[in-house]
């Protein structure tokens, strides 16, 4: 019978986190944010079996936030996440 080695090595190399660009307005970095949470937030949900956005209402996103450990977002960033999950489908 064959025994499965366990390793701790991770399957892959972790992205290497770059600095933003300098000069840009605030606006921007503050809508990259927005984005890029939005984004973590959608992946989150559909992992948990949400498919479609009228699933995902305001407190659905704000406990997801919660459990995996991100700061509550706000209703733009949850009008967002519906948005991508309506055309990630």
């Amino acid at each position: 019978m064959a025994v499965a080695a366990v390793t701790t090595e991770p399957l892959h190399q972790p992205l290497q986190k770059r600095p933003l660009p300098a000069g840009r307005p605030r606006e921007w970095y503050i809508s990259h944010n927005r984005r890029l949470k939005a984004m973590r937030l959608a992946i989150a949900l559909l992992d948990t079996g949400v498919y479609y956005p009228s699933s995902a209402d305001n407190d659905t996103i704000r406990t997801t936030a919660e459990c995996i450990g991100i700061h509550p977002p706000s209703d733009t960033t949850c009008r967002m996440v519906r948005a991508l999950i309506r055309y990630g489908r």
